[in-house]
């Protein structure tokens, strides 16, 4: 143990001229205790107490204690829905219809997965969060155990007398179960993304170039979704969009490019035909791994080629390709025009067109002149043959008179 060791300090004894500080008139604090406590300041909630406690409770500690707990009550009253209701994250309570509640969960592979978790509003962009708290929902309401002591027996008979007969709800549960377990497994849930049951009603309903053109949709409302729902399956992020009308040539080319060489993940295997169940046959598990594995292939061929003919209908179909090529085709008359400025300038084909039917406007017009001349020109040939005709007649009658 320390030893104490006591030190001599002498203190210096107070000036003759210290007078100690007095309170302010306007304080309602007293005057500091003779004993030593300290001036307390007017700040803080030790102050606001301290006032309450003089004005509103007479000093009676007891009668403060009172009127602080109440006030945390009351504030608790007030705040406790606030405190109580856990947030979801956006998760909800989707409708569980018929359908849903009696699936089969033998047939698992075939259901929803979000639609069994309540997911059907986020589907692939719910996280791994809010699918926990779906599952935790889902558990609460349809758990067996939990059902067993809130389904009423609907037989007097006693062997049944507290027995969960709700299977269909338990068969239900499974089925929540299988969800869960497939989407948070990285792997399995991005084969489900793949075949998405509403994923796969979207793609039948895209637009074909003839629908855009008979009826006469707009080219970007029509096509945007239809790449945008493509591109969940990209393995590069962030995905171009299809832009606007008055997107640059840089841009454009960049979406086509970024299309034509699409790198996507999706991938068949959720489709893929289980061996026979009880089968222990080596053979056939080869054959069915090998006509599984041709039919992956088959699909993600055909998934290439199906998004493929989408990028060349859109290309054939976009109105900035004409307007890039027109610039591009100025471009390069303005650069042979500035590389000899002393050539003769190449005209477009609407100048050459315009060109053409001036001279042909201009060489009618000439026609109809000397068509006119012509006219013009019989016309003073007869009134001359007319004049000599009649000079002739008149010479001839004054002849015939001097003769008689």
């Amino acid at each position: 143990m320390a030893a104490v060791q006591v030190l001599s300090i002498a203190t210096e004894p107070i000036p003759a001229s210290y007078k100690a500080p007095s309170a302010p008139s306007t304080s309602r604090i007293s005057s500091p205790h003779p004993s030593g406590h300290r001036t307390l300041l007017p700040v803080g909630p030790a102050y606001l107490n301290h006032l309450r406690l003089s004005l509103h409770h007479s000093h009676s500690f007891s009668s403060l204690d009172k009127h602080l707990e109440a006030e945390r009550e009351r504030l608790a009253a007030l705040h406790g829905d606030d405190g109580a209701g856990e947030d979801d994250l956006g998760v909800g309570d989707e409708e569980e219809t018929p359908e849903l509640l009696a699936l089969d969960p033998k047939e698992w592979k075939k259901q929803d997965q979000y639609a069994v978790l309540g997911l059907s509003h986020l589907r692939y962009k719910a996280t791994a969060e809010q699918i926990k708290i779906a599952h935790r929902k889902k558990v609460l309401k349809h758990h067996p155990d939990k059902k067993a002591g809130t389904t009423p027996a609907v037989s007097n008979s006693l062997y049944l007398a507290g027995v969960n007969q709700n299977t269909n709800d338990d068969a239900f549960f499974k089925c929540i179960q299988k969800a869960h377990e497939v989407l948070t497994n990285p792997e399995k849930r991005r084969q489900f993304d793949s075949v998405d049951p509403v994923f796969l009603e979207l793609e039948e309903d895209i637009p074909t170039a003839q629908e855009i053109k008979s009826k006469n949709l707009d080219f970007f409302k029509a096509l945007a979704p239809v790449f945008e729902l493509y591109s969940r399956f990209s393995k590069v992020q962030p995905v171009p969009g299809l832009g606007h009308i008055d997107s640059t040539k840089e841009e454009v080319e960049g979406f086509y490019d970024f299309w034509y060489n699409f790198d996507s993940w999706r991938s068949f295997e959720w489709l893929d035909k289980e061996v026979n169940e009880g089968s222990d046959s080596r053979d056939d598990k080869r054959y069915t791994e090998k006509k599984n594995k041709s039919e992956r292939a088959r699909r993600k061929k055909e998934d290439i080629a199906k998004l493929r003919s989408l990028v060349d209908m859109a290309l054939s179909l976009d109105p900035r390709i004409k307007r890039i090529k027109q610039q591009e085709k100025e471009a390069r008359e303005a650069k042979k025009r500035a590389a000899a400025p002393g050539a003769p300038v190449k005209k477009t084909k609407q100048q050459e067109e315009e060109e053409k039917k001036k001279a042909e406007l201009e060489a009618k017009q000439k026609e109809e002149e000397e068509k006119a001349a012509r006219a013009e020109a019989k016309k003073q040939k007869a009134a001359a043959a007319n004049a000599a005709k009649k000079a002739r007649r008149q010479q001839r009658a004054a002849e015939e008179a001097a003769a008689a």
